[in-house]
């Protein structure tokens, strides 16, 4: 698929500082505030935030065919991305014209300049979505293993339905939060070792998942189903996705129906919505599936993405420290399988639906995406440069992930996903 905006020849007239995630062949969308201004939608280039309600007020998306130019000004993207691709690919395409360094059409009218861009330490940056419905999904082969073999028996790690169908269930869209909001550690039952009686109290066992996750949108009718050739069309785009979990007591809960309070107290997405579109460049092949899945899990064509991931923890007044780098092409199961095996059933689907990826890991240690991995069920702790050690996250630590694709001079990415750890309430 040829893309304008994603041309690696492009320069913006804003300037875009070394390595920033958000050059001028990003164009991700957004939702921020400024002051006591309403949340409204915008995009970013370099650290300016751009006011889409503002370049609307001016006219610059009059020619798109846009009918309601009021989706600019709603508190979430659902409204606009349920245009669908096609209209989507154009207001991105525009975009990337407007702020083009050889165009001067924005660039000299002043007073919408004045009236668009944003410094992004102005402004605050908010839930981008409204998540209507959430599937967690299970589908790194490599996470999937380690637990296996960790808490199950190694000859037999994956159960045996792991490699004919992207295991997933459905979590609380509720406590989905956007970057920078912090995360009180939760209190359920567990079952201390070596007795039969559970206790309650705060989780001992805090971890974070590695994870991304794609949104939708487009809306189908219950009983409906979107066929895997079909499914990218439904997918406007990716945010990185922190799966907080309390490993104590999901081992306690989880039989016999899954993840409950273990997993519902908060998950954290970067702010800014990265489209598919842009990261059409970086598509490589996926792991070989094998036995052969389904025929309605065939695809054809390069369906993974090479998005580099990264996970740093930060003690309270300490310097961050990477602990993870893993890569999204890892994933077994692809987002149009996922989406694909999610609505085979009738399932119908929603603008603004969130689907993340399960743990992204990878085949070496340091690409593991929890701590439960890292440090081996608490074997193997990770030492800090405070010199303090780490089995599982500790009140007050601070969870930074951090992804980005880089092909051809040209580096795509999220910004971050940042939580701080509080003690129980």
């Amino acid at each position: 698929m040829n893309i304008k905006a994603n041309d690696p020849s492009l320069k913006s007239w804003l300037e875009v500082p070394e390595n920033s995630d958000f050059p001028i062949q990003n164009i991700p969308f957004g939702i921020f505030k400024y002051e006591d201004d309403e949340p409204r939608t915008a995009t970013r280039i370099g650290d300016h935030v751009i006011d889409l309600s503002a370049l609307a007020d001016f006219g610059y998306f009059d020619k798109l065919g846009i009918e309601d130019l009021s989706v600019f000004y709603q508190p979430v993207l659902n409204d606009i991305f349920a245009f669908g691709k096609p209209m989507m690919c154009k207001v991105r395409n525009r975009l990337s014209d407007l702020f083009e360094a050889g165009n001067e059409e924005l660039k000299n009218d002043h007073e919408a300049r004045n009236n668009a861009i944003f410094k992004i330490e102005e402004v605050k940056m908010m839930m981008p979505v409204q998540v209507g419905d959430y599937t967690d999904f299970y589908s790194s082969e490599e996470h999937a293993t380690n637990v296996g073999t960790m808490f199950r028996d190694p000859d037999n790690a994956l159960l045996p339905n792991w490699k004919h169908i992207p295991v997933g269930y459905h979590g609380r869209s509720s406590s989905i939060v956007v970057s920078e909001t912090n995360i009180h550690r939760p209190k359920g039952q567990t079952l201390p070792p070596d007795t039969d009686k559970p206790v309650f109290g705060p989780t001992k066992l805090m971890d974070f998942e590695l994870e991304m996750a794609f949104v939708t949108c487009r809306e189908t009718p219950l009983g409906e189903n979107i066929p895997v050739d079909e499914a990218e069309d439904a997918i406007i785009g990716l945010v990185l996705f922190n799966d907080l979990s309390a490993r104590d007591i999901q081992k306690w809960e989880y039989v016999p129906l899954g993840p409950f309070l273990a997993k519902n107290f908060g998950s954290v997405i970067s702010p800014w919505i990265v489209t598919l579109d842009a990261f059409e460049p970086f598509r490589v092949e996926g792991p070989k599936q094998d036995p052969p899945v389904l025929p309605y899990l065939k695809f054809e064509g390069r369906k993974n993405f090479d998005i580099n991931l990264e996970v740093y923890l930060q003690a309270e007044n300490q310097p961050e420290h990477r602990v993870c780098l893993s890569n999204f092409k890892y994933m077994y199961w692809n987002m149009a399988q996922q989406l694909a095996h999610q609505s085979v059933n009738g399932c119908n689907i929603r603008v603004g639906d969130m689907y993340a990826s399960g743990t992204i890991s990878g085949p070496t240690p340091e690409s593991y995406g929890s701590m439960l991995e890292l440090s081996w069920k608490g074997t193997k702790p990770i030492v800090m440069p405070d010199g303090s050690q780490r089995k599982f996250i500790n009140d007050n630590d601070t969870i930074i992930m951090r992804g980005f694709a880089e092909k051809d001079g040209v580096r795509v990415g999220f910004g971050e996903s940042k939580t701080k750890i509080l003690p129980a309430l």
